[in-house]
């Protein structure tokens, strides 16, 4: 009774600590990484990402361009007024007033210049979004992908390192009971430290691959999550490379958006070359002094003596040929990077097919092997060793081959412009 009327019992206090840990690690104390998939990825893609932000406002830059080409000159509107003093015999005092409007008079010729340039840049605007489109979902799709690269690995690793820690425990057992030599205690113990070792670099490798991810959306990704797929099944076969230029050469929106440039940059000289002619201004008013009422109607029409546009026209020929040059070098650097695209797939599908063709499975026997054997006696610790770490590269190996065929599809399908039909209009 006295400890139910007094402070809690020892057992009654360790009862509520358990309690209380237990809410704690249900959720309140405990960040859990949340599980991200490739679909919800890409699809923070439209609204968070600010390179797509950035070409969406060029986009509506560009329409706004054309808009202001469309747009007729202002008139002008001119309201004076005074006192006359008459001088001379009959002369009459009194105010005077005037008013005058002026409408400058856009030449159909050069309105029309001015509007294909706009569309021009509209056209270019466009074909940027898309690049940049294609662009920004490929380097997310190999973002997201690295990181499942990473957590593979990290999983390796830490099986390697249970593995190791196994061998060194049997190691140690078989060393007290004098059926190995010391030595082979220091090897299992080194072997074991590399493993942790490696386990924990592959635990950095993944945190950078997700701080990678998280650089195209900053806040949009949750703070702690876990990437979850599976590499998609590679295609059968890809088309032949002359191909696939064809194809690049037809459908890249890099190519257009560079030749779309050098549409603009034609259109720019045009318009530069119809400005010489010089803009014509209508002039229609009134004027009323004492006793006179004077109506006018007139027209300005600047002389292009001194001026004739000598410099803007030079400026927009010579943007005309770095457009043209730019073009012709955007061309070569696509067909290089189609090139090295396709090399790398062949090469790492070549591998993939070679580690899955049997040789994993002569790395994996070979381990059993050299395991059976130790454990009878008939090999040292250092062939066990030896056969593992064969086993573990082996392994990585074929990882790597996995997912540097699927970075090089991924470049493949953006260059040839594949997802764009994903894409709405």
């Amino acid at each position: 009774m006295k400890e139910l009327a007094g402070k809690p019992s020892r057992t009654l206090r360790h009862r509520i600590s358990v309690f209380c840990l237990s809410l704690v690690l249900s959720g309140w104390g405990v960040v859990r990484a949340e599980p991200l998939t490739l679909v919800q990825t890409l699809g923070l893609l439209e609204g968070k990402n600010p390179a797509l932000a950035g070409a969406e406002a060029r986009r509506e830059s560009a329409q706004a361009a054309l808009v202001t080409a469309k747009a007729y000159p202002n008139p002008e509107i001119e309201v004076g007024g005074g006192s006359s003093t008459g001088i001379g015999q009959g002369a009459l005092n009194g105010d005077n007033e005037l008013l005058y409007l002026s409408q400058p008079l856009d030449l159909p010729f050069v309105r029309e210049a001015r509007r294909k340039v706009a569309d021009a840049g509209i056209v270019s605007a466009d074909e940027a979004n898309r690049a940049v489109w294609l662009a920004v979902r490929a380097q997310a799709r190999l973002a997201f992908y690295d990181i499942l690269r990473r957590q593979a690995e990290l999983a390796l690793a830490e099986d390697n390192e249970r593995l190791l820690g196994a061998i060194r425990d049997k190691v140690k057992l078989k060393v007290e009971i004098g059926e190995a030599a010391r030595y082979e205690t220091v090897k299992a113990d080194a072997e074991w430290l590399n493993a942790v070792k490696l386990r924990e670099s592959a635990g950095v490798r993944v945190d950078d691959a997700k701080s990678a991810l998280r650089a195209l959306f900053g806040s949009a990704l949750p703070a702690q999550f876990d990437a979850v797929g599976e590499l998609p099944e590679a295609p059968v076969s890809l088309p032949g490379l002359e191909t696939l230029r064809e194809t690049v050469l037809s459908t890249q929106p890099a190519l257009h958006y560079a030749r779309a440039e050098v549409e603009k940059a034609q259109a720019k000289l045009r318009l530069e070359e119809k400005l010489r002619y010089p803009q014509l201004t209508l002039r229609a008013g009134a004027e009323r002094d004492p006793g006179l009422e004077q109506y006018r109607i007139g027209f300005s029409l600047p002389l292009p003596l001194w001026n004739q546009r000598q410099g803007p026209i030079g400026e927009a020929q010579a943007d005309l040929k770095q457009s043209e040059a730019q073009a012709s070098q955007q061309e070569l650097t696509v067909l290089r990077e189609l090139e090295n695209a396709y090399n790398r797939y062949r090469i790492a599908h070549r591998q993939v097919e070679t580690f899955e063709s049997g040789l994993m499975k002569q790395a994996e026997n070979a381990l059993k092997v050299a395991e059976a054997a130790y454990r009878l006696g008939e090999r040292g610790i250092l062939d066990y060793l030896d056969a593992q770490r064969t086993y573990r590269s082996v392994r990585n190996d074929y990882l790597n081959a996995r997912f540097d065929r699927q970075g090089a599809l991924i470049d493949l399908e953006r260059l040839t412009a594949a997802d764009l039909k994903d894409k709405q209009p």
